[in-house]
């Protein structure tokens, strides 16, 4: 059985455990508390994090996978699920992976760390994220504005599973969806997609 590191209050370890419930795809859950500091947290997990991180994905013969959205490549090359048709789609997802990973897999979780977490948030910090945040759901407007059911034309795919996941936690970054019709219609439609579960729930 696979074996998930993860912890309740990470995007990133949500992302992960969405793809694993949307293809009913059993594992092991390991909480790791985060508030630990790195050198105190358990063996096990420090042994298979190599960049001391959530999540980490252990397969069945013991290799342990780190990043999330590598993680996600891999789950999808290897079950043939929410990946691409072929080589143009599977770029196209490349790219969003990529995205992901510098635009809003940014600004939002840090945003929400700012106004959730930190225990002296500096307002300047907190308005440059707001402007970044508000640039890159621009961005996934103008996209999933253009008639597109998701980011890959009409199927769901881990592009959708990399940049939604911190989205579902926007009212604790203190951002309103309205604002992005197209994109409050995107999650929507990825929360109905049978296996969905909240963050809260999913990581209990």
């Amino acid at each position: 059985m696979l074996t998930l590191y993860a912890n309740r209050e990470s995007g990133h370890s949500y992302k992960v455990a969405l793809f694993l419930a949307l293809t009913a795809t059993p594992y092991r859950y390991v909480a790791v508390d985060l508030t630990a500091p790195r050198a105190d947290r358990p063996d096990d997990f420090r042994a298979v994090s190599k960049f001391g991180e959530v999540p980490v994905l252990v397969t069945e013969e013991g290799e342990a996978l780190c990043q999330s959205n590598a993680i996600l490549a891999h789950l999808a090359w290897s079950t043939g699920k929410f990946g691409g048709r072929d080589v143009s789609a599977w770029r196209r997802i490349h790219e969003w992976l990529s995205w992901e990973t510098n635009r809003i897999g940014f600004s939002l979780p840090n945003l929400r760390y700012e106004r959730r977490f930190a225990t002296d948030p500096d307002p300047s910090v907190g308005a440059w994220l707001v402007a970044r945040l508000r640039a890159d759901l621009d961005r996934l407007e103008a996209e999933l504005g253009e008639g597109h059911a998701f980011l890959i034309g009409d199927e769901l795919s881990i592009a959708d599973l990399a940049c939604c996941a911190y989205l579902y936690w926007s009212d604790q970054a203190g951002v309103g969806l309205s604002p992005w019709p197209a994109v409050e219609r995107w999650l929507e439609r990825i929360a109905e997609t049978p296996g969905w579960r909240a963050p809260y729930d999913l990581l209990a």
